[in-house]
């Protein structure tokens, strides 16, 4: 089954998502209406090695010139210093306006690869092809792109849609499980946040998708890219309803930095997991949704094998951990933003959690 999902609003120019199996081999056929130049695919060395021939190969039986620009694999090329070898080695190849970037890899080389076309030359068309399933359901949907800083994840970034995106299902099969596991997290969370019935079904008989299982991943991966760009239909900036996609990521996100980003320790999916799980712990904490919901969503969490509870005893604080939440991107005034819950499926922004409160909490849950 291959699925064409649109997404459009009214800030940006629609672009179609294309979910289905052996879709890398089709890559040249898709994109060739979209150059109108060269195309430069910029990936990981990790990747490159898997999957940089086909898709080489697939631009070539199309017609379409293209070559490869490599980045070392992992959260660490997320940085100033790999954004300006990127772009130096663009202006070095002569790429000029009517060219295109393909983004062939995981979160770290879309979100990277994107921030690169938002600047070259004030901007260039860019094709996401993402081959993690965290990217497939998450990040290579819906424009965002960004590097990290020591002071936090994403914080230097622009918003740049993409031309297209193709998920090729079958790319999936050569991820390790632990990467698989952590991109579950992210279609977990899209439940989470507005569809009950979805998330009934990845807590049920969807959950062999976890496990690697293509049809399952299939149905996750298109309701997932239904659900966020309906919300990135509406809200391309993050202005309002865009924010609930930041479900567990507030919490995740101070947890990843307090650890140095290492993904040795913790992925970027198990951190969201993690996060989802605290967001409604502190929910029923406070009132806002009932105890047993919280359980559900840790019981489904630790199912998939991700992270309900925190770890690596003695390294967190709470003060720091909430220094790190008061710095997101997503604070406005020093104020804390969470997204907390009602019950499964009816998440919401919370602007008024107080501080004591929260420090309370995440003493509670094992910072020191």
């Amino acid at each position: 089954m291959t699925a064409t999902l649109p997404v459009s609003g009214g800030g940006f120019e629609p672009y179609d998502v294309i979910v289905g199996q052996g879709l890398l081999s089709q890559l040249g056929v898709l994109i060739a209406p979209l150059v109108r130049g060269r195309t430069v695919i910029i990936t990981d060395e990790t990747v490159a090695s898997l999957h940089g021939p086909a898709a080489l190969a697939s631009l070539q039986a199309a017609g379409v010139r293209g070559r490869l620009l490599t980045v070392p694999p992992g959260e660490n090329s997320k940085s100033f210093a790999e954004l300006e070898r990127v772009i130096d080695r663009l202006l070095a190849f002569g790429l000029d306006r009517r060219d295109l970037i393909i983004a062939l890899g995981g979160g770290v080389v879309g979100d990277l690869a994107g921030l690169a076309a938002a600047l070259y030359m004030r901007g260039i068309d860019v094709v996401q092809v993402p081959t993690t399933l965290l990217a497939q359901v998450d990040s290579s949907v819906g424009g965002k792109t960004a590097i990290d800083t020591p002071r936090g994840k994403n914080l230097v970034g622009a918003f740049h849609q993409p031309r297209m995106v193709v998920a090729d299902i079958d790319v999936l099969a050569t991820l390790p499980a632990r990467q698989l596991r952590s991109g579950w997290a992210e279609v977990l969370k899209h439940g989470l946040i507005c569809d009950r019935d979805f998330f009934d079904w990845l807590a049920g008989e969807g959950a062999v998708g976890a496990k690697g299982d293509p049809v399952a991943l299939t149905r996750a991966v298109v309701r997932s890219v239904e659900i966020k760009s309906a919300i990135v239909g509406e809200d391309e900036k993050e202005a309002g309803r865009r924010a609930l996609l930041n479900l567990g990521h507030t919490f995740g996100h101070a947890i990843e930095a307090e650890l140095g980003f290492d993904e040795d320790l913790l992925t970027h999916g198990e951190a969201v997991a993690l996060g989802c799980a605290m967001a409604f712990r502190l929910s029923a904490a406070l009132g806002l949704c009932a105890g047993a919901e919280a359980e559900r969503v840790g019981t489904a969490v630790a199912a998939a094998g991700l992270p309900t509870r925190l770890e690596h005893a003695g390294v967190f604080r709470a003060e720091r951990l909430l220094a790190r939440m008061a710095g997101d991107k997503k604070a406005e005034g020093g104020r804390l933003t969470l997204i907390l819950a009602r019950a499964i499926g009816d998440a919401f922004v919370d602007k008024a959690v107080d501080s004591a409160a929260l420090i309370d909490f995440l003493k509670g849950e094992g910072a020191a």
